[in-house]
């Protein structure tokens, strides 16, 4: 059996991974809506949006109404999410994993937000935990497109088989295989991936066990 190669990155998606944003992302999309008189998302409707860009979500909600979507896509350029920030939920477990594995790990995350990442890792004093952040400011080309975490590859020098992703969608899953990375699975145990983790804690187990880290 051939032995598996040395660990030398972990990725993290944002939403779902790293933070608990649902009710953020509700609130910020619900207050969009009814400022231009549509009525609040169904569940349906957030399921997509959660996982999309801010102009994706947008062009989405407003897909049945396009006499309204320019007028929507200017209210949320223009519409902070700084507000709606406080109502995320920073997952529990991250900062005592990353002060253990990093280093030698290096650390990274690859998220559709835009403007709001940076903003959202100083309030909650996590900058200085990832020695990398791709918005989609940075890779225009959203998930599950392989550009983002492609740069990222590609800036630490390392190979698919080198590094571990921690996601929870499928939008995590097609990029993941797109690229031949590894999945870690964070609670969703319906993705087809390599790990699965229902917290940081047991992601701290993982990387003992497997990865000698």
């Amino acid at each position: 059996m051939e032995a598996r190669r040395p660990l030398k990155l972990l990725v993290f998606d944002c939403d779902g991974v790293l933070f608990d944003s649902r009710e953020a992302n509700r609130a910020y999309y619900n207050a969009i809506c009814e400022a231009l008189g549509r009525p609040p998302m169904t569940e349906e409707e957030f399921r997509y949006v959660h996982m999309q860009t801010a102009e994706n979500s947008v062009r989405f909600l407003f897909r049945e109404h396009p006499e309204l979507l320019d007028q929507a896509l200017k209210f949320q350029r223009n519409f902070s999410y700084d507000p709606f920030l406080p109502l995320m939920k920073p997952e529990p477990g991250l900062k005592e994993l990353i002060s253990e594995v990093r280093p030698p790990l290096k650390t990274a995350i690859s998220t559709n937000r835009t403007t709001t990442m940076g903003r959202l890792l100083e309030i909650f004093g996590l900058d200085p935990l990832f020695d990398l952040v791709v918005t989609a400011l940075v890779s225009p080309r959203p998930k599950p497109h392989p550009e983002a975490l492609k740069i990222i590859l590609d800036h630490f020098e390392v190979s698919p088989d080198e590094v571990l992703y921690v996601g929870d969608s499928e939008v995590d899953l097609k990029l993941t295989k797109s690229l031949g990375v590894p999945l870690v699975a964070f609670k969703n145990p319906s993705l087809e991936a390599e790990f699965f983790v229902q917290n940081f804690f047991e992601l701290r187990d993982l990387l003992r066990k497997n990865f000698d880290v």
